[in-house]
């Protein structure tokens, strides 16, 4: 099975440079309090072979008060349950992938990687779509995935509490490269892997990863991305941060003429994508959590591989990554790995405020996959995790 989060993300955005924040930071600990529990186990759990976790988990209470989360693989299904602590997999698929072969129509390989919903009923989502030009034959001169990939944010929607989702038509991309998929690319290109959606006031923000492009009148840094709107069920809505204001918008380039691509600037400490972004209740501060590798050029901030977590007040300055949980990621080398590899990292309350999933108090889950490794390669063995959190601020 692939990875939603390709292994070769670390060495990607190892270029670019950190921007923590240096004022005093808003929250004194994140804290492991108990041992790891067991929500999903894909030998026991899975419908069939696609039900893996492969993205961090997503969550939302529907109209009736019960939860769905999404984080499985790209033939997209749910796990449903009364409260976050009494989860099943529903083996109804809520958004196939299509596999098509045409780049201009989205529809190859998607994720559910973000969702958003005000009363239940209507819910907005964002995907993490991989075309994987390597599988269609004369789309790509190389065969090897890193090499053909071309990735995209789009947009989907439901009317029915998230038991199905719909892409809209045309396809609505939310954020992309400024030009279209080449057959002789050889490197990964776009925009991939948005955070949840958190809310601030009448705005609603995520981070999403690019890797940038070097191209005539525009070069886009290679980072993670902050995009605002002020209505998620209209994707055209979304604009990404440039320095100076939310600004930016890429749109789709198979039916826009981008004459002088927009660029947006980097945000964070953050070596790859964002796992998750939640508002602390009592302080208001934003927590992000995401995985790193253990990297010595990187000015000592990540000493060790393992999930991270970092606050901010504003979403653009944040303060420096400390270690919440040792150990190998998705982007350590998996030969070195014999215990397997963690991923996917989240933070979920279950006693949040927000229908969202969005806050959470002085505890948390921290929810994450755990992938099991034979010789060099990463098995389709997978389990979802959760393990209890403490948060606590300064006095």
């Amino acid at each position: 099975m692939r990875a939603a989060l390709a292994l070769s993300l670390a060495v990607l955005l190892a270029t670019s440079p950190a921007r923590a924040g240096t004022a005093e930071p808003p929250l004194s600990a994140l804290t492991l309090v108990g041992p790891p529990t067991l929500v999903f186990k894909a030998g026991r759990d899975a419908c069939d072979g696609a039900d893996v976790p492969d993205a961090p988990a997503r969550a939302f209470r529907d109209a009736s008060g019960a939860v769905a989360l999404y984080g499985m693989h790209y033939r997209n299904r749910a796990l449903r349950g009364p409260d976050l602590e009494h989860l099943k997999l529903d083996c109804a698929v809520v958004l196939e992938s299509g596999e098509k072969s045409d780049p201009a129509l989205y529809d190859d390989r998607s994720w559910i990687t973000a969702t958003w919903t005000e009363d239940g009923r209507a819910v907005a989502a964002l995907l993490h779509h991989e075309y994987q030009a390597n599988e269609h034959p004369g789309r790509c001169r190389s065969k090897v995935y890193m090499e053909c990939w071309y990735n995209t944010i789009t947009a989907a929607a439901s009317t029915d509490g998230g038991r199905s989702f719909a892409r809209r038509s045309p396809p609505t991309v939310v954020a992309g490269a400024p030009f279209r998929q080449e057959v002789d690319q050889g490197h990964h290109r776009g925009f991939f892997n948005p955070s949840n959606i958190v809310a601030d006031g009448r705005w609603r923000y995520f981070l999403a990863s690019t890797t940038g492009w070097d191209r005539p009148g525009s070069d886009q840094e290679a980072g993670v991305c902050l995009f605002r709107s002020d209505d998620p069920a209209d994707p055209g809505r979304w604009r990404a941060w440039t320095g100076g204001g939310f600004t930016a918008a890429f749109p789709d380039p198979y039916r826009t003429a981008v004459k002088l691509p927009d660029t947006c600037r980097p945000v964070g400490p953050f070596p790859g994508p964002v796992g998750a972004v939640v508002r602390q209740r009592g302080t208001g501060a934003f927590i992000a959590v995401f995985m790193a590798k253990a990297d010595a050029k990187a000015g000592g901030q990540f000493p060790q591989s393992g999930f991270y977590w970092t606050t901010s007040r504003d979403l653009l300055t944040w303060d420096r990554p400390r270690l919440l949980m040792a150990g190998a990621t998705l982007y350590d080398d998996p030969c070195t790995a014999p215990g397997g590899l963690i991923a996917y990292p989240s933070l979920l309350d279950p006693g949040a405020r927000g229908r969202n999933f969005d806050d959470v108090g002085d505890s948390a889950l921290l929810t994450y996959a755990t992938l099991r490794t034979e010789g060099c390669a990463i098995t389709s063995d997978r389990d979802l995790m959760r393990r209890p959190v403490s948060i606590r601020v300064w006095p």
